[in-house]
């Protein structure tokens, strides 16, 4: 039962992130959400009081992107190139999925919301996934071992949120798969072994 509820909740949620995107957020309405997610207005009234709830949800778009990388990902491959992989992928996923300015009034917003910030929620997927690839890193020798995982963990996330963030302030003048490709192994080269 609680898959089913959370499949629901999910198309919901992925329905509304794509209209987003295609019809911008002001022009998408709650019954447009209903009519994609192929829910009832009282699944969507159960999870969600307004549309404006579905902005805190990013992070549950990001998460099931994890999911699906994870499953792409060579388990053979370095570790090191694994997490190279999943910045380079995400970010070309935000860059052709995500709306800049969209994404740029939720950064925003996460700086000031009194309430819990869903995106630094260390049970995410993408917290989890990450821990265990630099962990996966640190027994193979492939990444630094004098670091706590959570350490680099910590450190890598925010090199990802630099590079959106910096990418939307220059209103998206240049690409971010690309710019994420050049800097993110300049910025993670420290813990390479």
């Amino acid at each position: 039962m609680y898959t089913e509820k959370r499949n629901v909740k999910n198309r919901i949620v992925s329905a509304a992130w794509q209209l987003f995107y295609e019809k911008g957020y002001n022009r998408t309405t709650v019954d447009d959400i209903i009519a994609l997610s192929g829910t009832s207005k009282g699944s969507f009234y159960y999870y969600f009081n307004t549309k404006d709830e579905l902005l805190n949800t990013l992070s549950v778009i990001l998460d099931d992107y994890y999911e699906e990388l994870e499953t792409k990902m060579d388990s053979a491959m370095n570790c090191f190139d694994k997490l190279l992989y999943m910045n380079y992928e995400m970010h070309t996923m935000m860059e052709e999925k995500i709306s800049r300015d969209l994404l740029a009034s939720l950064y925003s917003t996460q700086l000031v919301t009194a309430g819990d910030n869903s995106l630094l929620d260390q049970n995410r997927k993408y917290y989890r996934l990450v821990t265990k690839t630099v962990e996966e890193g640190q027994n193979r020798g492939q990444i630094r071992g004098d670091m706590p995982a959570s350490a680099i963990t910590k450190y890598y996330s925010m090199c990802e949120r630099a590079l959106v963030s910096d990418w939307c302030m220059n209103k998206g003048s240049y690409s971010l798969k690309e710019y994420s490709r050049e800097c993110m192994p300049i910025m993670m080269e420290h813990f390479r072994t």
